[in-house]
Parts: C-alpha cells; structure tokens; sequence
C-alpha cells in the first residue's frame, strides 16, 4: 500500500520496508491533491504562526512525482516543513506570558529602594501603577516576596512546572489571594465549584486581618519546625496540614456567624480531601504545626493555644454521648506525638509533652511528660521531671528513652 504524506511516498510492510522510508519502487500514489492545492506549504496541526523560524527551506524540494528524480526541476512540488525540536535554538518557551511578568521579578529591587524613604501617598500610587497594585503592602510582608522568590527559583529546576507555579502563585497579588485559589482548587467538587469557594475565602479572609496573621504565623512554624519542609512556597501548595488548618479557620469564622450549614460542608469536604476532621467549633490559636496531619480529629468544644505541634493520628476526643463542654483543652507549646489520643475535658498544661501512642485520661501538668496507656507522667505524679524547654520548638519525641514499659 502507498500512502503520501508531506511529500513523501510511504509504503507499508507489505513490500518488507519500513513504512517511514521514502520508497524508490514505482508506484503511483492514490491519494494525489489537486493541482490548485499542490504548491501549498504544509502545517503541522499544531503549529502556528509564531513557528515560521522553524520551516527550512534550504533544502531541495521533494518531488509528488515518485518516477521523476528529486534532484529534477518539477513545477508539482513544493517544500516541506522541518519541524522544531527543543534543541533548536528558537524553540518556544513554554513559561506563560503575562503583562506584569518583568515587572513582578523587579517589584523586590523597588521596594527595597524605597523602604527607607518617606514618600507620600501620591508618589506610592505612581510607583504601585508602575510596578503592580500593593507594592507598598509587600513592604511590610516580606514573607509573600520570599515565597513568589522562591517559586522562581523552582521553575529554574523544573520548567514543566511553570503553569502550575504561575496559577498558584505567581499570578497571584497576595498571600490571601495564592492560599485561597489552593484551597478552592482541592475542596470543589463537581456541585461546589472553585469560583464559588474561591469569593467565599476571599471574602473572609479580606474582613479579617487575625486569619491572616494567624496564617502567617502557621506557615512560619511550619518551615521552621518541620525539617521536611524545604520552602515556605512548598508549604503553600503541598502541606496539607497546613491547608487543612487554614479552611478550618475559615469554617470556624462561619461557624460564629451562624453559617453553620456552610461551615460543617467546610469541614466535610477537608476531611474528605485531606484526611482531616476539625470541627468548625473548636478553637485554634496560632504558630499550629500538624505534621503529616493524617488522621487527626478535633472535637467540637476543643481549645488549642499557640505553637502547639500535633502529629498524625491524633484524637481530641470527648467521651460518652453529654453535650457540653466535653473536649480537652491543650496549653500553649504542647507537643503532641503520633498516635496519641486525648480524651475528655481535660487540660494539657502549657510546655507539656505527650509521647506517641499515648491514651490520656487525666490532667497533665505544664512543663511535663505523659507517655503509656493509660499515660503516666514521666518521674512519677509527686515529682515529675521538668521540662526546661518547649517541646513543640525542639520537636524532641525521644527525651523519655530510658522509661520502658
């Protein structure tokens, strides 16, 4: 069988050559265009206009005739296409484009300059129509330049992630804006869309500075405590944790305006999609790492301080069917290892360390360990050991190493 394309004459297996060779026997082609359309220059399907450079005309035309020589004149043929491979030096980048794209990678270089200057509002409002709208903002956040720094410096090491990166974040004009896009993209589904939670999380998050700051303070615990986390910008996009806490706040900022039906389809949807459960009623403060953060539920009337560090597996549970305040209440700078479940209204002092696969019944003083089930203190209940550090900042599970059980 003859087959012509692009020129060329092609001829299957049947005649035990190979079916992209030109083939020198003498057969004539069936499919033969008109003689209108023969001086035509084929395109790729996927070519355009902008791949011109790549045509090369250089050499000898090709003729549709296969019993004419291709080095014979032939007023049938045309050239062909030499199509672009990434070698080519004019190969396309496939970085998207966009209008503020020069002037969001020298945004930081006229922030800097200007940050020791006291200039006026009508000179801020010319600088900002120049360089991108909130510059002035970005002075005072240093941490949302850091992370579009750091997004750049990915897309150096791997180009195919550069529309990923440019939806996530660099397209991106705030912290707000990047983390409430991440959060739409994973809890919408086919009956919520992302453009619907998208305005819902900006909406919250634009009426209330304590989230963002509280945000802020979970991303910088995160990047500091977690050895895993190798940039702020891979927190924002991949640690769940992360992502789960902030819809939580979120939820809960619905729960106390009555929202509760939104606020609990909130909750459904991170559980579902990050293996997460909090309830929308449970109070979280700020500088919260949950590390790994499969598995952990948080019951309705739970209180947890600031800069507490929770790993996977972990319940804050109540106990028997009581409505009420029925759920522990965890002290500042707890830690909190895997596997461990707290259960009932219980206190977890400030600094106080509970051990992996622990089972907590009772109180457990500040500045003390709890390991076993049921969990004795570390030291014995008259004279427990103290602790002379937080041990959600030193991350430390293994202080205890000599008590065996």
């Amino acid at each position: 069988m003859i087959v012509h394309v692009l020129g060329r004459t092609l001829t299957s297996s049947l005649y035990k050559t190979s079916p992209f060779t030109q083939n020198p026997i003498q057969f004539k082609p069936i499919f033969l265009l008109p003689l209108k359309f023969q001086t035509l220059i084929p395109i790729h399907p996927f070519s355009s206009s902008s791949m011109a450079t790549c045509i090369d005309s250089s050499s000898p035309p090709i003729s549709r005739k296969p019993n004419v020589s291709h080095h014979q004149p032939d007023d049938c043929s045309f050239n062909f296409a030499k199509f672009c491979r990434p070698t080519f030096s004019d190969h396309v980048s496939s970085v998207p484009i966009s209008m503020n794209h020069e002037k969001t990678l020298q945004t930081k270089t006229i922030v800097d300059d200007f940050q020791h200057l006291d200039v006026n509002d009508d000179v801020k409002n010319d600088v900002e129509n120049d360089v991108g709208v909130g510059v002035f903002d970005d002075v005072e956040d240093d941490l949302w330049l850091k992370i579009q720094e750091e997004a750049r410096l990915d897309l150096d090491k791997e180009q195919i992630l550069s529309s990923y990166y440019f939806s996530s974040i660099l397209s991106h004009k705030s912290l707000e804006s990047a983390l409430c896009n991440q959060l739409s993209i994973h809890l919408s589904n086919l009956s919520l869309s992302s453009t619907t939670l998208f305005e819902l999380f900006m909406s919250i998050l634009n009426n209330d500075e304590d989230i963002i700051s509280a945000m802020k303070d979970d991303l910088k615990a995160v990047k500091e405590r977690d050895p895993a986390c190798i940039s702020y910008a891979h927190c924002l996009l991949n640690f769940k944790g992360f992502l789960a806490i902030q819809a939580h706040r979120v939820a809960h900022k619905l729960w106390l305006q009555g929202r509760k039906v939104l606020a609990l389809l909130i909750q459904n949807r991170v559980s579902e999609v990050f293996a997460v459960d909090i309830h929308p009623g449970a109070k979280i403060g700020r500088g919260i790492l949950l590390d790994h953060a499969t598995g952990v539920v948080v019951g309705e009337t739970a209180v947890i301080g600031n800069n507490v560090a929770i790993l996977h597996n972990v319940t804050l549970g109540g106990t028997g069917k009581n409505c009420g305040d029925r759920h522990p209440k965890i002290g500042d700078g707890v830690l909190i290892g895997a596997g461990t479940c707290i259960l009932g209204n219980i206190k977890i002092g400030d600094g106080a360390k509970i051990g992996a696969g622990s089972v907590v019944l009772k109180d457990v003083p500040p500045r003390t360990t709890a390991v076993g089930n049921p969990a004795k203190l570390i030291g014995g209940k008259d004279n427990p050991i103290m602790l002379d550090k937080a041990p959600s900042f030193t991350m430390d599970h293994t202080s205890w190493s000599d008590y065996v059980i």
